[in-house]
């Protein structure tokens, strides 16, 4: 099982941030401008979304003008979206391991009761 990056899943965990990946990834690219005017939080805000997701590697950015144009690091949102599946799977392990369990409790209650 992967690591879980405990930054990333922080970062991602922001619906605003979210939203941002995919304006991000549906557009190519954007500013803190250019996602501004999509979103409902202000200019200072999403470039300080924007520099927590450039902390935890999931944008990139280069100098565009007097701002700098953020675009999606794929090969970190592949990480990103595996731990997901790893963890997903975990927890469909567990579940099935309790429902067993619950079967098994069931079973026995319904052994007793008919006894």
């Amino acid at each position: 099982m992967n690591t879980i990056d405990d930054e990333l899943w922080s970062a991602i965990g922001d619906p605003t941030r979210r939203r941002m990946l995919d304006l991000l990834l549906a557009e190519g690219a954007g500013t803190a401008t250019s996602l501004s005017a999509r979103l409902p939080v202000t200019r200072q805000a999403i470039a300080k979304h924007l520099g927590v997701l450039d902390r935890v590697g999931l944008v990139h950015s280069a100098a565009a003008g007097r701002e700098r144009r953020y675009q999606v690091d794929e090969a970190q949102l592949a990480r990103a979206v595996a731990q997901l599946a790893s963890v997903g799977s975990a927890w469909d392990a567990r579940l099935q391991r309790i429902k067993r369990i619950a079967e098994a409790i069931q079973r026995a209650n319904d052994e007793r009761q008919s006894n």
